[in-house]
C-alpha cells in the first residue's frame, strides 16, 4: 500500500512525524507530494517548530494510473491545503484543487482530509457536496458552504472519505485511515 500526503509551509509538525512512523509500522509506503513550480526539489518550513522538510515530487506530474496507484491521499492540517490554494489565473481551479478532484474520481483511492484541509476543495464544492464530514471549527461555515454535511466528531467516515477534526486528532484519524485500507485490503 502507498499513501501521499500533500505538502507545503505551515505544516503541523507533530502530524507529519505520526504519519512517518504510523505508517511505517504498518508497512505503508509514504510519499509527500506537492507543487514544485518547475524546482527538481522544495523545502517547506513547519507551523510549530519551524522544522524543514525537502520534497521532490510534484502532484502536478502524477498521471491517472499514479493516482490510482495510491490507496489514500491525505490533506493534512495547518495551512498546507490554504497555500496550495494559489492560482495563477483566478479563472482556473488551483493545480491542487484540481490534483484533489481528480483522486475523488476514483472511488478505490480513500481521500483523507483533516482539520484545515478542506479548504483546498472551497473552489469547487460540487465535489464534497452531500458528504458527511468534520472539520476544525474555524471551517464550520466553508463545509456548510460547499454542501457538507457537518458531524460534530473527531473523524468522521463517508465511504470513501474520512476527515478529522483537527491535527490534535491526527491519531485517531490515521488509525481509521489504516483500519479502512487494511479492511479494504481483506476484503479484495
Amino acid at each position: 500500500m502507498k499513501v501521499a500526503v500533500l505538502l507545503e509551509s505551515d505544516f503541523y509538525e507533530p502530524e507529519l512525524f505520526y504519519y512517518e512512523r504510523r505508517f511505517e509500522e504498518e508497512n505503508i509506503e509514504l510519499d509527500f507530494v506537492t507543487r514544485l513550480w518547475g524546482n527538481s526539489e522544495l523545502s517547506f518550513r513547519g507551523h510549530e517548530y519551524g522544522l524543514e522538510r525537502r520534497c521532490s515530487k510534484s502532484f502536478e506530474d502524477l498521471s491517472d494510473d499514479d493516482i490510482r496507484d495510491y490507496s489514500a491521499i491525505i490533506v493534512p492540517s495547518g495551512m498546507v491545503a490554504d497555500r496550495l490554494r494559489y492560482t495563477e489565473d483566478p479563472k482556473i481551479a488551483p493545480p491542487a484543487t484540481r490534483f484533489l478532484a481528480r483522486a475523488f474520481s476514483y472511488p478505490s483511492v480513500l481521500k483523507g482530509i483533516i482539520c484545515h484541509g478542506a479548504l483546498l476543495m472551497t473552489p469547487m464544492p460540487w465535489v464534497l457536496r452531500g458528504r458527511k464530514m468534520t472539520a476544525h471549527n474555524n471551517l464550520l461555515g466553508d463545509l456548510r458552504n460547499m454542501g457538507a454535511v457537518y458531524v460534530d466528531e473527531d473523524v468522521v467516515v463517508d465511504r470513501n472519505l474520512i476527515s478529522g477534526r483537527s491535527g490534535a486528532q491526527c491519531q485517531k484519524f490515521a488509525h481509521t485511515i489504516i483500519e479502512h485500507l487494511q479492511s479494504n485490503t481483506r476484503n479484495h
